[in-house]
């Protein structure tokens, strides 16, 4: 997988036809942010921004996982949704 097919995902999950659940788009955050940043490197956020917490914990599951493993789950499950919602 090339860094040009991930831009491609991210480009195609922002058109889908209706947007993922909560879940899908936890496990989207994590694999973008581990490919494109890698291990999580700020702290976590506070007890009142839960949203934050979330986005950490999601990017925070993928830690050790590498650049180029991250670019492919994240095309992979772009692909899947893409089955699942349509663009």
């Amino acid at each position: 997988m090339s860094e040009q097919s991930f831009e491609v995902a991210v480009d195609e999950v922002k058109r889908l036809q209706t947007r993922p659940n909560k879940a899908e788009l936890s496990a989207l955050y994590g694999l973008y942010k581990q490919a494109v940043v890698g291990d999580v490197n700020i702290t976590r956020p506070g007890f009142f921004d839960i949203i934050g917490q979330g986005k950490w914990d999601a990017w925070n599951t993928r830690k050790g996982v590498s650049k180029e493993e991250a670019m492919t789950n994240y095309i992979d499950l772009v692909t899947e949704l893409k089955e699942k919602y349509g663009l």
